[in-house]
């Protein structure tokens, strides 16, 4: 049983309104993530701004599906996995990439195989990665830059993954076809 309410648009705190009817129009409902969070305006803001930074990152679409994946998958989230296996089949990245972030396996790329292998270094030592691992990063074509918009990515997780698991948030029934299990 959830500890958290999902709110609609209706039943939310007056200040969380407007940010839910953005969630509406920008996705044609409101994510259960969305009504959860909207309990506590300031964090539904955060998100949802945290989330066009990262969107508006230089990173593609596949480059951002490895990084919410893998930390949806090394913090093990019912809803952000099959949220996110949605998301990435409407931004059209290869199912192949998807399937083998969900079942913590090594990328073919090798560049997005040094993405999933930093981005995971980061949330496993909280940040505390080695300089031959940010030397590797380098060495498959990524910077300074990616590094600390892994870390933005990595903000908008701990927000939404740590909430569902608090909230047991039920999974949205548009992403209930990629239901995953630990």
């Amino acid at each position: 049983m959830s500890t958290l309410k999902v709110y609609t648009i209706e039943s939310a705190p007056a200040d969380s309104k407007s940010l839910l009817e953005n969630s509406q129009k920008a996705y044609g409902m409101v994510p259960g993530l969305h009504g959860v969070l909207a309990g506590a305006p300031g964090i539904l803001e955060a998100y949802q701004t945290i989330h066009q930074l990262f969107v508006d990152s230089s990173f593609n679409n596949e480059e951002l599906t490895v990084v919410w994946q893998s930390i949806n998958v090394e913090h093990e989230c019912h809803y952000c996995v099959p949220a996110h296996t949605g998301i990435a089949a409407m931004m059209k990245v290869d199912e192949k990439i998807t399937e083998a972030l969900r079942n913590r396996t090594p990328l073919e790329n090798p560049k997005l195989e040094a993405l999933r292998e930093m981005t995971l270094s980061i949330v496993r030592n909280r940040g505390n990665v080695n300089d031959n691992e940010i030397q590797a990063f380098y060495a498959a074509g990524y910077g300074e830059r990616q590094v600390l918009e892994i870390i933005l990515g990595l903000s908008q997780k701990v927000i939404s993954n740590y909430t569902n698991h608090i909230a047991k948030t039920p999974v949205d029934a548009p992403f209930q076809k990629f239901a995953w299990k630990k």
